[in-house]
């Protein structure tokens, strides 16, 4: 099935392609002009804010609440009538070391608030949050995808393989644009677009 679109494309590679090309330019366009640094740390209204940005050329439902359940593989995000109350608790969770901040990062994966771009927005969220917090950010390039994907499936229940995983891949390059540039790209890899340099756009 193929998401409605404004791009009125009805070609899911199609749709793909123009997704990834549009949406990674607005995501260095937030790099490259600071508003990266104007999004709420650690809330669902600063994930709602990047998703916005990333996704309002492409669909309508950018930056809002999912209206229907979703899944991947075997596993159910949040239920969307608990989807609300599950975005307050972790508004309200603590974020003042790394340990903290992943797990507010591994609740946010699961509500997966968002009908698409869930991940893409999520880590560019995480990244505001540990600069903010800690003065540091993840070198994505040092993240396996799937070391990344299985730990992440596993933090549902456990989150010290995500820690681990995620923790010795930190850095201290925080206004880094290669840094960033380069993680858009992996993160991007970790979905399955991989067509366009974030850089060359």
């Amino acid at each position: 099935m193929v998401l409605e679109n404004k791009l009125g494309i009805t070609n899911q590679v199609e749709l793909a392609r123009a997704e990834e090309k549009i949406s990674k330019q607005k995501a260095k366009q937030l790099f490259e002009s600071g508003e990266i640094n104007n999004i709420e740390v650690g809330t669902f209204s600063g994930l709602a804010h990047v998703h916005r940005i990333l996704f309002e050329d492409i669909y309508d439902f950018a930056g809002a609440i999912r209206e229907v359940n979703i899944a991947k593989g075997q596993f159910r995000f949040a239920p969307l009538m608990y989807l609300k109350q599950s975005l307050e608790h972790i508004d309200a969770m603590a974020q003042s070391c790394f340990d903290e901040i992943i797990e507010k990062y591994v609740e946010m994966n699961i509500a997966h608030p968002f009908r698409e771009g869930n991940g893409r927005a999520t880590r560019i969220w995480l990244d505001v949050l540990l600069k903010a917090n800690i003065q540091k950010v993840i070198d994505w390039n040092l993240v396996d995808k799937d070391a990344y994907l299985s730990a992440m499936e596993r933090s549902v229940v456990k989150d010290i393989e995500i820690k681990q995983l995620l923790g010795g891949a930190l850095t201290d390059k925080i206004h880094d644009r290669e840094i960033f540039m380069k993680g858009i790209d992996v993160s991007y890899y970790y979905e399955g677009y991989s067509e366009f340099k974030a850089e060359d756009l």
